[in-house]
């Protein structure tokens, strides 16, 4: 399952509240990789990695991989990945202002 496949298959009501989540829903998956999202469990935390790389077009086509022996419902795997994505402290307007710059080609160049 991929990213976006992933945020198809719960319920949009209870991410009403989540401007990365709306974000990602209305991203148009782009070329994809070969990277692919990894979920284990680490030291008894949940630990996701592959997801702080390429555009946000990009992201949401790579399959995710959980660990066989990691018990975790899909609720739980997306919250714990947009957790990840949200780098652990942004508040909700720092997260849409993150976002809206991701995409923004002009801000890119300035940067590189």
């Amino acid at each position: 399952m991929t990213l976006r496949e992933l945020i198809n298959s719960v319920d949009s009501e209870q991410y009403n509240e989540s401007p990365l989540y709306q974000k990602l829903r209305e991203t148009k998956p782009e070329y994809g990789s070969n990277k692919r999202i990894q979920v284990k469990l680490v030291d008894g935390e949940i630990a996701i990695t592959n997801v702080h790389v390429g555009s946000m077009g990009d992201i949401i086509t790579y399959p995710i991989d959980v660990d066989p022996d990691l018990n975790i419902s899909k609720v739980q795997l997306l919250d714990a990945i947009l957790h990840e994505l949200s780098s652990n402290g942004f508040s909700d307007s720092e997260a849409s202002d993150f976002w809206s710059d991701f995409d923004n080609l002009q801000k890119a160049k300035i940067i590189r």
